[in-house]
């Protein structure tokens, strides 16, 4: 069957000092035949022997996927090449990826280019130890496109993929898998991209049109089922009611587990016996105290958002639908405290008017618009008690944190406010997250709000003890430009205004990038260890060695000192959110 494309690479030199290897870039693409692969147990392997020592310099690392062992070629069917053709001349000539936001060339450039599965493979740890509370795995989820796109790509188009570093006394297995849904398993049966590309797909009128126009043949001819889900889960990772998941919120989630021996296994697509429907967000809020999850989704037409949470057990409870949200917005993320659920109306959502005129994305930016913050009690039935602060230039993407204050009579919430919101989905790379700290007061009606750092941050997490509840310290990427991750911070998000909040910080190096931080307790059970007390976590790539590691920091120290550093058989592709799952919970999938 076909699969993963190899990347040709062309060297060009960044920078004159003989130190950096040049770094490549993507100047074409092949896409060679692959046998199918499993999502059952395989065999351990083990990394190839080192080899012998190379000549100063060394050469430029490899961005291209791995060759695979060629099997007898699979022949699509006669309609499924005239649908491909069709697609190559929309390509080609109605809509070819002229923007660099969406040229696969670009956007799958170094570190972003995909890689192939990759089994169960022991790791090497090269300094220090693992601590025997990271026992159990960390698991990232982030876009690995299955074949080379056909035409426009985005970002946030590629199929899921779970790089999962599997811990157990002290040694590390690392499984890199797709998510296998049901695009994913459709594609694969046909050897070819099927599905359209939903953020870079439909910009303008004509490329809408025809896209959607094949789209619906394909659909038409039985090629696929848009019924049985048309995303990605690509995004993140959730573990509630006994179910580990991969999210993405245009689609239902995907319950997973991992093998004894660090496999990854998709189980199925979930609809909660029937009571899901449609999409979930990717950033479900779990309450550590209850055991409880509260989640939502969104979409174009009314009701723009519904809200909804699972009780203790997994079990969804009745939809709460907001009408109050008179136009469709972009909501990634929200945030609760013990008492309330808190949403952000912000300046991008869907812009239809844009793409017909402009030629432009369906998802854009309203700069009238004037951004506000939606409180609703944590159980409501309905939305009758929901109350809209208006919050100017106020744009959530990602949200940190939020907490109960003066009994209940107010809210204090953290998040990055996402400065040159236009940029958000076209120019990644000049927008500017500050993170601020916003109270409302919810007698009053009266909105404050002042910024933590100045610095670009985004990717923020927190120890998840403290999820709804008022925390003390926040663990944030560093933007070096979006969406390249340079380094961490600690952040005492206690302190007043104008008082310097960064308590810890650790960058990577030159040409050394990685990805969101994740914060493991070293004792989740006591109750009286402190709120930092464990580590922060993360896949971090050496862009001039082509070497990727996995970095376990100490939290508590000033400059996140490297407890343990693992060095992976292969590189990691950045990507987006990730879980750290104790071997206990494992157990229980």
């Amino acid at each position: 069957k076909l699969r993963s494309p190899v990347i040709t690479t062309t060297l060009r030199s960044t920078s004159p000092s003989p130190y950096y290897a040049p770094l490549p870039y993507i100047s074409s693409v092949r896409i060679e035949e692959k046998p199918p692969t499993s999502t059952t147990t395989t065999k351990t392997s083990h990394p190839p022997p080192p080899q012998s020592p190379k000549a100063w310099p060394p050469p430029a690392p490899s961005y291209a996927s791995p060759s695979v062992g060629a099997k007898k070629r699979v022949e699509p069917r006669l309609s499924t090449m005239i649908f491909n053709t069709f697609d190559d001349i929309i390509n080609n000539f109605i809509d070819p990826p002229l923007r660099p936001s969406v040229d696969p060339k670009h956007v799958l450039s170094q570190n972003f280019a995909p890689v192939d599965e990759l089994p169960p493979t022991p790791c090497e740890v090269i300094q220090g130890s693992l601590p025997p509370c990271l026992d159990g795995a960390y698991i990232r989820n982030g876009p690995n496109p299955q074949f080379l796109p056909r035409g426009p790509y985005h970002l946030f188009d590629g199929d899921g993929m779970l790089h999962s570093i599997r811990i157990s006394k002290g040694k590390a297995t690392l499984c890199s898998r797709y998510v296998k849904t049901y695009k994913y398993s459709i594609e694969n049966q046909m050897g070819s991209p099927v599905f359209p590309n939903v953020f870079s797909g439909f910009n303008g009128l004509t490329a809408a049109a025809t896209r959607g126009a094949l789209s619906a043949v394909r659909i038409l001819s039985g090629e696929f089922n848009p019924a049985n889900g048309i995303g990605l889960a690509n995004t993140s990772l959730a573990l509630f009611g006994n179910r580990l998941c991969a999210l993405g919120e245009s689609d239902l989630p995907y319950s997973i587990r991992l093998t004894s021996k660090g496999d990854i296994q998709t189980l199925g697509r979930i609809d909660f016996d029937g009571k899901l429907f449609m999409s979930m967000t990717a950033h479900p809020k779990i309450d550590d105290d209850t055991g409880e999850a509260f989640a939502f989704r969104y979409g174009p037409v009314p009701p723009y958002l519904t809200y909804f949470h699972f009780d203790a057990n997994g079990n969804k409870q009745p939809d709460v639908p907001i009408f109050s949200m008179t136009r469709p917005s972009f909501l990634h993320d929200f945030a609760i405290t013990k008492k309330y659920a808190i949403f952000a109306d912000i300046q991008i959502g869907m812009n239809p008017m844009d793409m017909i005129i402009g030629g432009g994305s369906p998802v854009g930016t309203d700069p009238a618009k004037v951004p506000r913050i939606g409180i609703i009690p944590r159980y409501a039935k309905d939305e009758s008690e929901i109350r809209w602060f208006d919050v100017p230039g106020f744009n959530l993407i990602h949200a940190i944190n939020a907490w109960d204050e003066d009994d209940g009579n107010a809210i204090v919430l953290l998040a990055p406010n996402i400065l040159s919101v236009e940029h958000t989905l076209e120019r990644m790379d000049l927008v500017h997250a500050l993170v601020e700290k916003v109270r409302i007061d919810l007698r009053t009606g009266l909105v404050t709000r002042h910024p933590i750092s100045a610095r670009n941050l985004d990717f923020a997490v927190l120890n998840p003890a403290y999820v709804a509840k008022k925390n003390k310290y926040v663990y944030a990427a560093v933007g070096d430009p979006m969406p390249k991750i340079a380094g961490v911070v600690k952040l005492d998000v206690s302190k007043g205004e104008r008082q310097e909040c960064t308590v810890g910080s650790r960058m990577y190096g030159p040409g050394c990038f990685g990805g969101e931080p994740f914060f493991v307790a070293k004792e989740p059970q006591n109750p009286e260890a402190d709120e930092d007390d464990g580590y922060v976590v993360s896949y971090v790539h050496n862009e001039n060695t082509g070497e990727s590691r996995f970095l376990v920091m100490d939290a508590q120290s000033p400059n996140l000192d490297i407890v343990a550093a693992v060095k992976l058989p292969r590189r990691v592709p950045y990507g987006f959110h990730g879980l750290f799952v104790r071997e206990s919970d494992l157990n229980k999938l």
